[in-house]
């Protein structure tokens, strides 16, 4: 223990007397008592308030309280028994800016127990559908918040202790440029957040598409992005790369198009081929929650009579859809059945004519008795034929 303390404590115990640290003692013991008393009253009765009256005012009040200390309390105390005792100029000084600092403290501990109380209850506020964006947007506000205002604390208790706070600040800032240099990516990736926070492409809860990646959002914080596929593992992207990429949402589609094509085969009459189409918007607007757009027959394929058809599903989900596609699927194989109409199939048509007998003589076989047709040019330098 330095010299100058040891005066300073032998000064404070040659100029009180026992009485009058008997009474210091008594004071702090009596005001921390009273303290908590009043405290918990306050606490009961804003409780009670704030059942009565659903206005907010009372929970505010309440986590405020809440927020407050023991620290404080026996602070106080402590500086209350210092009231009733001959301090040394240097101990007072001390005594005082100690006070003083827990007094920043608790007013941080308050603020930020009223930022957050306010924050939550601003964003819990509105619709269920815009629930995931309010949840990541209350997230990265809290830390943010948290981080300026326990500065702010920081910076005040230094200056209340005697350090030149501007100097400080300034040190820091030629160093903030020199650490933003070297933490590029980090510092990228935290502006990412916060144009994800304001500008919502995308919120906790939505199912998005990223090249070849696909899931639900889970999890949006300061670097990185976490992603639960269809596969169930979690990708993590980081928020810079993110936001460079192209974001299919498809949690704000209002509905679904879809098209799919079918064949029938070539032997299938132009009557029937003209009731297809019918047959096909019949199948589409016999279910429910979907639009017809449009069914034609599209083009001649190589083995098949194509026909192209559109139409909407009037909601978002993916299995309304596959089941609203089953069911024009089973609804088409009927009515193809009931009007025979047969569904075309990738098949190849072999013809084989003059050829035939240039291959049977080729091959040693026999001919039909009659005069032998000239071969074809394809063959003209391979084959010679004689007279018989």
């Amino acid at each position: 223990m330095p010299i100058n303390t040891i005066t300073m404590f032998h000064q404070l115990i040659t100029t009180n007397t026992l009485q009058d640290g008997l009474y210091a003692l008594l004071a702090a013991g009596v005001f921390m008592l009273v303290l908590q008393l009043v405290r918990s009253l306050l606490l009961h009765r804003l409780v009670r308030i704030a059942k009565s009256a659903d206005t907010g005012v009372g929970d505010f009040f309440i986590e405020l309280l809440s927020a407050t200390r023991f620290l404080l309390v026996a602070g106080v105390g402590l500086y209350v028994a210092t009231l009733f005792l001959d301090l040394p100029v240097a101990l007072e000084k001390w005594v005082n800016h100690a006070f003083i600092a827990l007094i920043i403290l608790q007013v941080g501990f308050w603020a930020n127990r009223g930022f957050v109380f306010w924050l939550r209850h601003h964003f819990t506020q509105g619709d269920k559908d815009d629930e995931g964006s309010r949840a990541m947007t209350l997230s990265l506000l809290t830390f943010l918040v948290r981080v300026a205002l326990w500065t702010l604390v920081a910076l005040f208790m230094l200056d209340n202790l005697g350090l030149n706070v501007t100097a400080l600040v300034a040190s820091l800032g030629i160093g903030g440029i020199a650490v933003a240099l070297a933490a590029q990516n980090i510092l990228g990736d935290l502006f990412a957040s916060l144009s994800i926070a304001i500008d919502k492409p995308f919120v906790i809860g939505d199912f998005i598409v990223v090249g070849d990646i696909m899931g639900s959002v889970e999890h949006v914080g300061l670097k990185t992005t976490r992603i639960r596929s269809l596969g169930g593992e979690q990708i993590i992207l980081s928020n810079n790369d993110l936001l460079k990429s192209r974001i299919r949402n498809y949690k704000r589609m209002q509905e679904r198009r879809a098209v799919f094509t079918i064949g029938a085969t070539y032997d299938t009459p132009v009557a029937l081929l003209e009731q297809i189409p019918v047959l096909i918007e019949q199948a589409i607007e016999a279910q429910p929650e979907t639009r017809f757009d449009r069914a034609h027959f599209k083009s001649l394929g190589p083995s098949s009579l194509d026909f192209e058809a559109v139409y909407f599903v009037l909601s978002p989900d993916f299995n309304i859809f596959m089941n609203v596609q089953q069911a024009i699927n089973l609804q088409l194989v009927r009515s193809f059945a009931e009007h025979h109409i047969s569904f075309a199939f990738p098949t190849q048509t072999l013809h084989l004519n003059a050829g035939t007998a240039l291959v049977n003589e080729l091959s040693g076989g026999t001919t039909p008795a009659q005069e032998p047709r000239p071969p074809t040019a394809n063959f003209q330098s391979l084959v010679t034929h004689k007279k018989p």
